[in-house]
């Protein structure tokens, strides 16, 4: 028949031995994302970690989910469950830490870029079990309409870390069909009612499925920021100013796809990360070594 080509019995052999070589190969690129252990049902919609001087990692859930925040050993285990009685989840996005071992519970996520109850719980006493918490409430400057129109859809917030006596917000950019354009916010890290400064953009990539800022982290030394999404890393450093896109950026292909929305650092040269369930796989923890 036309257009089609025999191929010798004789070569089949080689050619399944070819493609089973090619297809094993793809399957398993060289990657320095390690996975640590499969993380409890009770946290398998976690959406931010972080860590305390205790070595331990905190995590929280996201929406549909209650006001629980997870203390956990570095291999995933639960130890601790600690009840945030003076806060509600209405969608629990991200953690972060301050040198005094204050955690910051970022009460931001807004997938339909409606919500004028933005918040950020800050927990002190958590180490000295004597929980105290305090709100930081806020609103975006440069955003005039809830909802805006679809080609502004870049209000969500899922990733912050402290620095510098402030909290820096990174946006989950939801335009579709257009470059992920993440933006950076800047507010005080104290009690109180703020207007959030935007001091930065950094464009991400132009695909939706792994552009979007879902987890942000900074180093003890406060040198290094970590922003994550579903299969990258963008490293941060260099950067001197309230614009943290000043300085140098290196992006990091992780070769391995899911929702991950956790990241911290255990220490300067490697990362803790984790991921919600999806479908049959259970939510994860990962350990990242930086090169």
């Amino acid at each position: 028949m036309p257009g089609i080509k025999e191929i010798k019995i004789s070569h089949l052999p080689y050619f399944i031995l070819l493609m089973t070589l090619t297809v094993s190969c793809q399957q398993n690129e060289v990657s320095n994302l390690i996975k640590i252990n499969s993380l409890s049902s009770s946290i398998h919609e976690i959406s931010g970690i972080t860590i305390l001087s205790d070595n331990r990692l905190y995590a929280i859930n996201d929406s549909g989910n209650d006001n629980t925040l997870f203390s956990l050993t570095q291999k995933g285990k639960i130890i601790n469950t600690i009840k945030i009685t003076e806060a509600k989840n209405i969608d629990w996005e991200d953690l972060a830490y301050d040198k005094e071992d204050n955690i910051y519970i970022g009460d931001f996520g807004n997938n339909n870029n409606d919500r004028k109850d933005l918040v950020i719980y800050k927990v002190s006493g958590i180490i000295a079990n004597n929980v105290s918490v305090s709100k930081i409430e806020f609103v975006l400057e440069d955003q005039k309409k809830f909802p805006p129109k679809k080609k502004n859809l870049n209000f969500d917030i899922e990733a912050f870390i402290h620095l510098n006596g402030n909290l820096y917000l990174f946006t989950k950019n939801r335009v579709k069909k257009d470059i992920k354009t993440t933006k950076l916010y800047k507010i005080p890290a104290k009690p109180g009612k703020y207007v959030a400064k935007l001091t930065g953009e950094y464009e991400t990539c132009e695909d939706d499925s792994d552009c979007f800022i879902t987890g942000a982290t900074i180093n003890r030394a406060e040198d290094q920021i970590a922003l994550l999404t579903y299969n990258k890393i963008f490293l941060l450093s260099d950067f001197t100013k309230d614009n943290l896109f000043d300085g140098k950026i290196q992006k990091i292909k992780l070769k391995h796809y899911s929702q991950k929305e956790g990241i911290c650092f255990k220490n300067d040269s490697t990362l803790f990360i984790t991921a919600e369930k999806a479908k049959h796989k259970k939510a994860s923890l990962y350990e990242y070594a930086l090169d």
